[in-house]
């Protein structure tokens, strides 16, 4: 029997610096630090970690907003997303992950675009 991917990122303890790893990424980029300039940022990484966890097979813990109402009013363009999406990628391969669960992350992540653009 394969493994979740929840599992093979160590639960949420595994997935929680690969959280912050990301945030760092993403909060040192001009191209999208200005999104999260009002955001609780640790409230944020407690979303995020839920999020990823249920979204790789674990648990289901997410409590958050809908993907469209959490990107609600913030017009985010395509370079955004491929902004993040090199954010992740870079996050990913810095914890040695497999490119292999790299692209299944990626299965996952990228159908949720058209949730988040011009919202």
């Amino acid at each position: 029997m394969e493994q979740s991917l929840f599992a093979k990122f160590g639960g949420v303890e595994g997935l929680t610096p690969v959280v912050d790893e990301f945030y760092k990424r993403v909060l040192g980029d001009e191209t999208v630090n200005s999104f999260f300039k009002h955001t609780d940022l640790e409230q944020l990484r407690r979303h995020q970690t839920h999020f990823l966890s249920f979204a790789l097979g674990g648990p289901n813990q997410y409590t958050g907003r809908s993907m469209e109402k959490a990107h609600q009013g913030l017009n985010l363009q395509p370079e955004h997303f491929q902004a993040i999406a090199k954010h992740l990628q870079g996050t990913l391969e810095h914890f040695n992950i497999g490119q292999e669960d790299i692209a299944k992350v990626f299965e996952l992540i990228v159908p949720l675009e058209s949730s988040i653009l011009h919202k």
